[in-house]
C-alpha cells in the first residue's frame, strides 16, 4: 500500500506445473499464454525450495504509450517504488 503499486499473491496450483512439461527438457520456462505470469512462478517454484520468493511480474505494467494521470509516457519504472518500500521494511 505504501508504493502505491498493487500487487497479490497468484495460485501455483499442481496442475499448472503440467504446462512446463516439455518434450525436450526436464522443465521449460514458458507455460504458454493463458495464466502466463501464474506458470511463470509455477516455474520458479521447482527451484527455490524452502527458501522464501517472490516473482514480480512486471512486463505488462513496466511501459506504456497511455500511462495512468500519474505517470509519464515511456518506462514507467515498476516496480521501483514497491521494491524500495520492501528494502525499507525490511530495514526497520
Amino acid at each position: 500500500d505504501r508504493s502505491g503499486e498493487r500487487c497479490w499473491p497468484l495460485p501455483l496450483w499442481e496442475e499448472y506445473r503440467d504446462q512446463l512439461h516439455s518434450e525436450a527438457a526436464d522443465l521449460k520456462n514458458v507455460g504458454g499464454r493463458p495464466a502466463g505470469a501464474i506458470t511463470a512462478g509455477r516455474f520458479l517454484r521447482e527451484f527455490v525450495g524452502e527458501t522464501s520468493w517472490a516473482h514480480l511480474d512486471i512486463a505488462g505494467t513496466a511501459y506504456g504509450d497511455e500511462p495512468p494521470p500519474y505517470l509519464r509516457k515511456g518506462g514507467y519504472g515498476v516496480p521501483t517504488r514497491l521494491l524500495v518500500e520492501w528494502v525499507r521494511s525490511r530495514a526497520r
